[in-house]
C-alpha cells in the first residue's frame, strides 16, 4: 500500500474521535458563579461540564425566556450517521482510489463540516433570540429592540454580566486533522504520480 494511501487511511479514521471526545465547549462566566457553568456539544448529545450545568443554565435562560437545552436535536441522529458513511468513503477510497480521489474526499468534509457549523449557528442564533414574549424578564438594546442572548460561535462574548466563551475541542481537532490528513494525501498521491 503507498504511503499516501496510508495517509488517507489514517485521514477517513481520525474523524472517529466524534464519537470518543467532546466537539464544542460553551461556558459561562459570571460574579454569581464561583464555577463557571459550561457544557460539552458532543455529536450525539449534550453534557455538563459540571454536575447540573445544563439544569442550571435552563433555570437561569427560563427567567429571559430562552427555550430549554434539549436532551436530542434531530442533528445528534444525522451527524453520526454521516461520520459514520463519510469514514466508510474514505476507508474504500484509501484502498481501492488514486490521489484524485482523496480530494474528492477533502472537498466533500470541508463542505460537510461548513454546513455543520452553519447548523449550529442556526441554532445558537434561534436559542439567543426566539424568547418567549411572557418572560419574566425582558432586556432591550439601546434603540428599543428586544435583546438577544445568542452565545458567540467561536471566540468571548459578553451578555449583560455573563462571559461566554465558545471553543471547539478535542473532537474538533480529530475531525480537523483528519480534514487536513487527506490533502496531504493527496498532495503526495499527486507528487508520486508525477515522478512516476
Amino acid at each position: 500500500m503507498k504511503k499516501s494511501n496510508i495517509i488517507m487511511l489514517i485521514a477517513a479514521l481520525l474523524p472517529l474521535g466524534l464519537f470518543l471526545f467532546p466537539l464544542w465547549k460553551i461556558t459561562l462566566e459570571a460574579p454569581q458563579y464561583p464555577t463557571p457553568l459550561g457544557m460539552y456539544i458532543h455529536i450525539n448529545d449534550f453534557s455538563d461540564a459540571n454536575p447540573h450545568d445544563i439544569k442550571n443554565i435552563n433555570l437561569m435562560n427560563h427567567y429571559v425566556g430562552m427555550k430549554y437545552i434539549p436532551e436530542a436535536i434531530p442533528e445528534f441522529k444525522i451527524f453520526p450517521l454521516g461520520i459514520l458513511i463519510t469514514t466508510l468513503i474514505g476507508v474504500i477510497i484509501a484502498f481501492k482510489g488514486n490521489y484524485k480521489w482523496f480530494l474528492y474526499w477533502f472537498i466533500l468534509m470541508v463542505v460537510l463540516s461548513t454546513a455543520g457549523l452553519y447548523d449550529f449557528y442556526l441554532w445558537e442564533h434561534d436559542y439567543g433570540h426566539d424568547l418567549d414574549p411572557k418572560a419574566i424578564m425582558k432586556f432591550t438594546n439601546p434603540d428599543g429592540s428586544v435583546m438577544g442572548f445568542q452565545p458567540p460561535l467561536f471566540g468571548t462574548k459578553k451578555i449583560l454580566n455573563f462571559t461566554a466563551h465558545s471553543y471547539p475541542r478535542l473532537g474538533a481537532y480529530f475531525l480537523g486533522l483528519g480534514i487536513f490528513s487527506s490533502l496531504i494525501a493527496y498532495k503526495m498521491g499527486k507528487k508520486n504520480y508525477k515522478k512516476g
